[in-house]
């Protein structure tokens, strides 16, 4: 599976208050061609709050996409320039979100009950801008999951111009759960996604939901176009140490986890010396051993001393050396 020009085989799925800036430079430590998001941002924070600091990136976090939360579809279009003109590679719709946050704002996955309203928003987006537009968005909410309705929704938003569809193959209550039980609690169900792309096999479809090891993503290409990996992601970093090489046909040698280790440590003392602190890049390198010996002398000592005032990289260099060589 190699990346084309209809999208990509491989992403990292946009989870709030995780996939900021420095997580995303330390996934490229890793993988240099996995897709990665930002964070769902608003439109509003966008148009009215602190542009660079929401919207900033380094370019070795390339390829990029930004996902957007809204429903007005003049000020979809609006943020999806400004994110062109910063050079980000795709831009993403969240129509997948069950927060009350997002529903009192009248977007995420209660916008799957307008599809045609969906629909406006990606011809408007499209109109605006030369890169990819996307949506991301469940199998369902509420009652309205029969597999029909999920058709319905995917044949309105294509018309409107939309190929490219990642389907988190759970339903969403939008009412009763939370958001952490809307990841979990709802069953999987994989064979709607994989009927959608029988269904629609000119639109490029992306699985999402329960991918926890390289065989079970790399399973879902006999079905689907594309694998998006959330939470496993940050729980366990190093899956995707090999996957340049086994969905990209990359060369390069693998990384190492003390590589990875090493070329973090010139970013942190950048970012400290700019006013930062470590620990807002750290903690994102917690899990890099999980699953390896010394793995919790490495979780210690970064957790007991990135927080201190002027901690900068030696944090790393003096946890790296708690974890034993093998």
């Amino acid at each position: 599976m190699l990346a084309t020009d209809r999208g990509n085989p491989l992403s990292i799925a946009p989870m709030m208050d995780r996939t900021d800036r420095h997580f995303r430079y330390f996934m490229r430590q890793i993988t240099r061609r996995t897709l990665l998001y930002t964070e769902m941002l608003t439109t509003g924070a966008i148009l009215h709050g602190k542009r660079a600091k929401l919207l900033g990136f380094s370019p070795e976090e390339k390829p990029l996409a930004l996902q957007l939360g809204g429903d007005n579809p003049a000020e979809l279009a609006q943020c999806a320039r400004i994110a062109e003109d910063m050079g980000y590679d795709e831009i993403n719709l969240n129509v997948g979100c069950p927060s009350d946050r997002v529903q009192n704002g009248n977007f995420g996955a209660c916008l799957m009950a307008e599809p045609e309203l969906v629909a406006q928003a990606i011809e408007s987006m499209r109109r605006a801008v030369k890169i990819p537009v996307t949506v991301k968005h469940r199998i369902g909410i509420d009652d309205r999951d029969r597999y029909e309705d999920l058709v319905k929704f995917v044949r309105i938003v294509s018309e409107a111009g939309c190929e490219r569809f990642t389907v988190h193959a759970r339903k969403a209550w939008l009412k009763g759960l939370s958001p952490k039980e809307n990841r979990t609690v709802p069953p999987l169900r994989y064979e709607d996604v994989y009927r959608l792309k029988q269904d629609f096999p000119h639109l490029f479809i992306e699985i999402n939901g329960g991918f926890k090891t390289l065989d079970r993503i790399q399973e879902q290409y006999k079905y689907v176009d594309a694998v998006m990996v959330g939470r496993a992601a940050y729980d366990t970093p190093f899956l995707f140490a090999t996957v340049d090489q086994d969905i990209y046909g990359e060369t390069t040698p693998l990384p190492t986890r003390r590589q990875v280790v090493e070329q973090m440590l010139g970013y942190c003392d950048r970012w400290v010396a700019h006013g930062y602190k470590l620990h807002a890049i750290t903690r994102h390198m917690l899990q890099l051993f999980a699953g390896q010996p010394g793995t919790k002398a490495w979780k210690r000592y970064i957790s007991e001393h990135a927080h201190l005032p002027g901690a900068g990289a030696e944090v790393l260099e003096m946890a790296l050396a708690r974890v034993p060589r093998v």
